[in-house]
């Protein structure tokens, strides 16, 4: 009788402690730290799947990074681009990533430990005050995954506005979208946009590389 009391309470104890694990797991997973967010914000996350390294790579390839001192983020989700671009900016760079997501930016500054990222909880619209809080006065590339065709009404505009006033001369903007939609967005504030298409991506991308007029 003993034995069988012992044998009910380990197993009873035993389904908290797997449950208390499994919900560990999924607090420090990527994966469902995206899936969550997509959950309880849809309109601002752009996709349920984080984008693929051959997307990332083709996004990033015309970046100087030796000239880079400071690199913008908007919808940095769980960091699937922001870990690429820290691996290939300068010691001297600066990363800030821009999530209206609390959940993501906490995320974010849990999981990457460098001094050279900041994680901001705010509006993209706002990026030209965030980027002079940290002691800017332009970026040199903003790069954004927001949905702009789902964004509510204005807000799209404005962050067109704000980021091709915060990019210096000789800067980009770079933009992928499951929408070709933001190009009407962007076209009326940038000076030449360079457009591609991803398939290897869940879904296809369209990307865009929306460059300043030289000083």
């Amino acid at each position: 009788m003993e034995k069988h009391l012992h044998t009910s309470t380990a197993r009873t104890l035993k389904g908290p402690r797997r449950m208390a694990r499994r919900a560990v797991r999924r607090s420090t997973s990527p994966h469902w730290q995206f899936f969550r967010g997509f959950l309880k914000h849809p309109v601002m996350v752009g996709s349920i799947i984080p984008s693929s390294k051959i997307l990332i790579e083709r996004m990033l390839k015309p970046v100087d990074w030796e000239s880079t001192k400071l690199f913008v983020e908007y919808g940095p989700g769980v960091g699937t681009f922001t870990r690429s671009i820290l691996e290939k900016m300068g010691e001297d760079s600066t990363l800030i990533a821009i999530d209206t997501n609390p959940d993501f930016v906490k995320f974010l500054r849990n999981s990457i430990d460098d001094p050279r990222f900041v994680a901001v909880t705010g509006s993209a619209a706002d990026v030209e005050s965030i980027v002079k809080e940290h002691g800017f006065e332009a970026a040199d590339y903003v790069l954004s995954g927001l949905p702009f065709s789902t964004l509510p009404p204005g807000v799209g505009d404005a962050i067109a506005k704000a980021t091709s006033r915060v990019i210096r001369a000789g800067g980009a903007f770079l933009v992928y979208q499951f929408s070709p939609k933001v190009l009407d967005f962007i076209k009326p504030h940038f000076d030449h946009i360079d457009r591609g298409f991803e398939w290897i991506n869940v879904p296809p991308a369209t990307l865009f590389w929306a460059y300043t007029k030289e000083g």
